[in-house]
């Protein structure tokens, strides 16, 4: 056999004009594959993996995790103290109605009228009703009289302080309480004024009692956002709302006492800093909203509850980011498990961080390596978590600082409620009441305190020309 010829051979000119003309087709399925897992994973949002709230869910989302049957029956159990009937105080009856026993049961013999010494108390059943016409109506009237000397009329006047409302400050206050409590439309309490308390008002008169409550609530708005821009810890969220149609978003920061709201054209830092000031004072409670990315790490917590989504969202786009998100999920549990036991009592907090410190290298170990995850998406996440990597562990060192911002969202609930009935605001004065409203009814409802009788002192107070009573007391931070 003769040898090879030592010369390469020249590449084959088809070849080449073949593998030209496949990687423009190869490129297009890898973009179009790329594409077909973001559209999926949109799909596949919901609240388990995403801030999608469950009454948004789509038809085919997993149904929410439901607590495992105990085996034992309903109702009340063993040792569960009962929630019974109050009998109201004397002043509160309007009408007591006896029923005196006549004839002996026994003997047929007739009975004295008035009770022996060794009779027991009677017993009671209380029936509430409202009367038939709820508001009271006192109509000033300015009489006139002629003088019989020099026959000039005389008139009356009525108090300009009469004249200045058409009113009173406990149904004003009522009427702002439907609003900022019950988070009723202008319109809803126009109805219901009419309806139950057989007043008839219109939209402007709401529209003004509006302005009087959001005069009266000035200054303790303000008493309650000193108190939060100075506490040491705080619970911050933000949603959407609407100025005459215009984008907007509610802003929420509250501590265990004192709740504070205020209406802002950005979610953005800026928006942060009309909450809570130029000058950002204490550990700020937070999800990942970029907004939050300016404050130092050292003093921002990062909400585990957000992050157990973003764990749930790995698993469900499948491929190298499952894993990732198998292990996130897994130290999730791990995470929560140690701090329930921790509120419990069951170790100091020392030995919580020392539980957190394992937890943490763990995720460490996953994160790192996750960074060049064959997935983007999962890739980026990886990288921005381990930038925020001191901001997770803020709760197992401070006293105060929860791992999740669940106080936040409740506190921001009121507002979404109200918006979803009322579409929002149609002036930036409207904006205002809405934050004195949300502010004082939350503040009040965290310090367990009466809105309606705080409402109503503050306008009395307002009317009067008087400063309105101090909404945080004692009780505020």
């Amino acid at each position: 056999m003769s040898d090879l010829p030592s010369t390469p051979l020249s590449p084959c000119p088809e070849c080449g004009k073949l593998r030209t003309a496949l990687d423009q087709p190869l490129q297009q399925i890898a973009q179009l594959q790329a594409e077909v897992r973001e559209l999926r994973a949109q799909l596949n949002r919901n609240s388990s993996n995403s801030s999608t709230p469950p009454s948004a869910n789509p038809p085919g989302a997993p149904k929410p995790v439901g607590k495992t049957p105990s085996g034992r029956k309903p109702g009340g159990q063993p040792g569960h103290r009962g929630h019974h009937r109050h009998r109201l105080p004397r002043e509160r009856v309007t009408k007591v109605v006896p029923y005196v026993p006549t004839t002996c049961g026994h003997c047929h013999a007739p009975l004295p009228a008035q009770a022996a010494p060794g009779d027991p108390e009677p017993t009671w059943h209380q029936v509430a009703e409202i009367p038939e016409l709820a508001a009271e109506i006192t109509e000033h009237q300015g009489h006139a009289r002629t003088c019989p000397a020099c026959g000039h009329l005389n008139r009356g006047e009525l108090p300009p302080e009469v004249r200045a409302h058409v009113i009173g400050p406990r149904l004003a206050a009522v009427m702002s309480y439907f609003s900022g409590r019950l988070h009723l439309s202008r319109r809803a309490v126009e109805e219901v004024v009419e309806t139950v308390f057989d007043v008839p008002t219109s939209l402007g008169t709401i529209t003004t009692l509006e302005a009087q409550a959001r005069a009266a609530l000035a200054h303790p708005y303000q008493e309650a956002q000193a108190a939060v821009r100075e506490a040491p810890v705080k619970n911050t969220d933000e949603t959407g709302w609407s100025e005459k149609g215009q984008k907007r978003w509610l802003w929420t920061a509250a501590t265990a006492t004192v709740a504070c709201f205020v209406i802002h054209l950005r979610r953005s830092f800026e928006g942060l800093q009309a909450l809570l000031g130029e000058a950002i004072q204490g550990v700020v409670c937070s999800d990942r909203w970029s907004a939050y990315s300016k404050l130092p790490l050292e003093r921002r917590q990062v909400c585990w509850a957000h992050l157990k989504r973003d764990f749930q969202k790995l698993i469900d786009r499948g491929g190298p980011a499952e894993a990732i998100g198998r292990v996130g999920l897994e130290v999730v549990d791990c995470l929560f498990a140690d701090w329930w036991s921790f509120r419990r009592g069951e170790f100091d907090r020392p030995g919580l961080q020392a539980r957190v410190e394992r937890i943490a290298r763990e995720l460490q170990s996953v994160l790192e390596p996750g960074r060049s995850c064959a997935d983007p998406k999962a890739a980026t996440f990886c990288a921005n978590l381990l930038v925020l990597y001191p901001a997770l562990w803020l709760f197992a060192a401070l006293e105060g600082v929860e791992p999740t911002n669940n106080h936040a969202e409740r506190i921001l609930r009121l507002g979404v409620l109200w918006r979803k009935n009322a579409l929002g605001c149609h002036s930036a004065e409207g904006c205002r009441f809405v934050e004195r409203m949300l502010t004082v009814v939350q503040t009040l409802r965290l310090q367990k305190r009466p809105v309606l009788e705080y409402l109503v002192r503050a306008i009395q107070a307002h009317r009067s020309g008087l400063p309105a009573p101090q909404l945080l007391g004692q009780g505020g931070d």
